[in-house]
């Protein structure tokens, strides 16, 4: 074990990146967060510009030339960004250019050191993963919110939307209120105190709104939760069927070992994170588990090759704590 050496993990996704910096007995001595850091949502230049941040703040007050490796987990497969990544390093000084890797195996590294076994990740997308060897080996569904991403946060908030609309839509032009808490919060979300004047006119309004915003739909996850919870019939519905994708997505690419779960939408204590553990253990009596910190996670990997087996199983809990 080289004592004096550092690791640096980055874990940049859509909307935030992080980067941890490691010694190798699993001590964290650094941290940093910044913007999004995913090329595919913000572009090479903005997106480098954020993990750049990120490290800066990461680096303070530590010596760069003592770091040995780095681990970048970023979305997707855009060698380009890995030269961006590359120039990033160089400017503030870090010897061990980043070895950029997709965020799955991150994700399922941030829930155990077995090197092979399934993630799930469920937050704004959705997709389950078969991890070998800490390399992404399959995955299932991942392809996006507009046809794919079953279960995800923007899923359950768009089954939300519509199961609301379709209500509304039902009642017409009746001066009677459409019941219900998944109801009252969706249509409290659009439209806040400015009701009416007929369900059918509330639910043009809300249409409109979310066709003009797609992002006004992931948040309705939330108050999906919070109705199911509470025992609304429609939000209950929409949870199981949520479950039921999910896991249909797992038994695509699970062959044995642990399943990690990851992502908001199941990290979260609740209803969806409850029902998918449930038809996960009943299913194949696996061993579930949850993602921790996805940059420590990433600094983990970096270390990897330069622990000893024992050492990284017994540090993993160590990098990986939030």
């Amino acid at each position: 074990m080289h004592n004096g050496s550092l690791v640096v993990g980055v874990d940049a996704g859509g909307t935030s990146t992080r980067v941890a910096v490691y010694s190798l007995r699993g001590t964290r001595v650094g941290y940093g967060r910044a913007g999004g850091g995913n090329p595919s949502a913000h572009g090479l230049t903005a997106a480098a510009t954020e993990v750049g941040t990120a490290l800066k703040a990461a680096l303070d007050g530590l010596d760069p030339s003592l770091v040995a490796a780095s681990v970048a987990g970023v979305a997707g497969n855009n060698p380009a960004f890995g030269q961006e990544l590359k120039r990033v390093w160089a400017a503030h000084g870090v010897p061990a250019r980043p070895r950029m890797i997709n965020d799955v195996p991150v994700a399922y590294a941030a829930g155990t050191p077995e090197p092979s076994g399934t993630v799930l990740l469920a937050g704004t997308g959705a997709a389950a993963a078969r991890v070998t060897g800490h390399e992404l080996d399959s995955i299932a569904d991942g392809l996006g919110w507009l046809l794919a991403d079953e279960g995800s946060g923007f899923w359950i908030g768009r089954a939300a939307a519509k199961a609301v609309v379709r209500a509304l839509d039902r009642a017409g032009d009746s001066d009677r209120p459409v019941e219900g808490t998944l109801v009252e919060s969706v249509v409290g979300h659009f439209l806040g105190d400015e009701r009416g004047p007929t369900p059918r006119r509330e639910a043009e309004r809300i249409v409109r709104l979310a066709q003009a915003d797609r992002m006004t739909l992931a948040p309705l996850s939330a108050l999906v939760s919070q109705a199911a919870a509470e025992g609304d019939p429609m939000a209950t519905e929409i949870v199981g069927r949520a479950a039921r994708h999910l896991t249909e997505s797992v038994a695509r690419v699970y062959q044995g070992g642990p399943i990690v779960l990851a992502g908001s939408v199941l990290t979260s204590e609740g209803p969806v994170r409850q029902a998918v553990t449930e038809i996960l253990r009943e299913r194949w009596a696996a061993t579930v588990t949850t993602a921790r910190d996805g940059a420590g996670a990433a600094s983990w990997l970096a270390a990897l090759p330069l622990l000893s087996t024992r050492e990284s199983t017994d540090l993993h809990q160590a990098f990986t704590e939030p």
